[in-house]
């Protein structure tokens, strides 16, 4: 059963066009120019029930306007989404309750109090009763660790102290779907990889579902089964993790180690060469030539080792992102012209 569906989901923004030098600014005074910018365009999603998802794009792609559609904080100019059986933008109590939104870069607590407080304010917002929400945030705190800090004024805690302190005041309700938006971001290796801990044991006790928008691969590789990738508004890619890599890589990698020390002079031949530490090299061959150019190779060298591999995640996806990015900034979309104001 779908937790959450969504069908023909658009989100635009109608934003000033202001044009250089010093007349276009004094007529920008009197007569306004403006352009369409979509933020999303008409995406079709659906995720199950327990499902723990990536939703992933280069910035500026909609990833983080669409968690706000999805938990009513903007309505969309068009297009259909239920959450749970509720439509988010409708605001109702009842599906509140039911969903929670961490947004690495918002902070949801007092600054100068400790975390406690807020804690105590979530429980009078979301009604819980008095003997769950002790239940609930002893829990939360002795997994996270953190009990020792509940007295501590939030301003004297580091990042990755606040990040958790973040998601126990999310999941103090007990939500069973949560948006995560950039959880990770700024945390140091340690602080990320305890709160991938603990989103992973806590997703798997409680089956919630998850939505995760991430720019740390680590995050999704230890997190995520399923990945959705969102450019330009639009979902280009919904599938596995592994997928990624046979969809948006052109090429793979090819090591050799020669024998004796003898490094031939003419690798570029063959493709990129990415690195040469005699008698190692390595190269970036297109993925159609890969079987060509092996064997040119061991026929015409000594090879004493050799292992083809696929590129890193984290590379097959960045330069996807960086296309895109090119992509939008060539675009003229002749759909949504520069208009005066009426």
């Amino acid at each position: 059963m779908s937790a959450i569906e969504i069908r023909g989901l658009q989100k635009s923004y109608r934003v000033y066009q202001k044009n250089e030098g010093l007349w276009a600014s004094l007529t920008g005074l009197f007569q306004r120019e403006y352009r369409t910018v979509d933020a999303v365009r008409s995406i079709d999603l659906d995720v199950d029930e327990g499902e723990f998802v990536a939703f992933l794009g280069p910035n500026g792609a909609g990833k983080t306007t669409t968690l706000k559609l999805l938990s009513g904080v903007i309505s969309p100019t068009a297009g259909k989404a239920q959450v749970l059986g509720h439509v988010p933008w409708l605001r109702e109590n009842d599906y509140r309750r039911r969903f929670a939104l961490v947004m690495g870069q918002k902070n949801q607590l007092w600054w100068d109090l400790p975390a406690q407080e807020s804690f105590r304010l979530h429980e009078k917002i979301y009604r819980i009763d008095p003997d769950k929400f002790r239940k609930t945030c002893d829990e939360l705190t002795d997994m996270l660790e953190v009990t020792q800090l509940l007295g501590r004024p939030v301003r004297e805690l580091s990042l990755g102290e606040r990040m958790k302190m973040e998601l126990i005041a999310a999941l103090l309700h007990s939500p069973e779907v949560l948006f995560l938006d950039e959880p990770t971001i700024g945390l140091d290796v340690i602080a990320q990889h305890n709160i991938q801990k603990f989103l992973k044991h806590y997703q798997e006790e409680r089956k919630i579902t998850v939505l995760l928008t991430s720019h740390y691969m680590k995050d999704v590789a230890a997190l995520c089964q399923r990945v959705v990738i969102i450019a330009q508004g639009e979902i280009v890619y919904d599938g596995s993790l592994s997928g990624i890599v046979d969809k948006f890589s052109g090429h793979k990698v090819l090591s050799l180690q020669f024998a004796d020390d003898r490094m031939p002079g003419d690798l570029a031949r063959y493709g990129e060469v990415l690195e040469i530490i005699e008698p190692k090299a390595r190269l970036r061959i297109d993925r159609s030539k890969i079987a060509e150019v092996l064997s040119s190779v061991l026929a015409s060298y000594s090879i004493e080792d050799v292992s083809v591999e696929d590129p890193p995640l984290e590379e097959v996806i960045a330069d996807m992102f960086a296309l895109s990015v090119k992509k939008k900034t060539k675009k003229i979309d002749a759909s949504h012209p520069v208009s005066p104001q009426s």
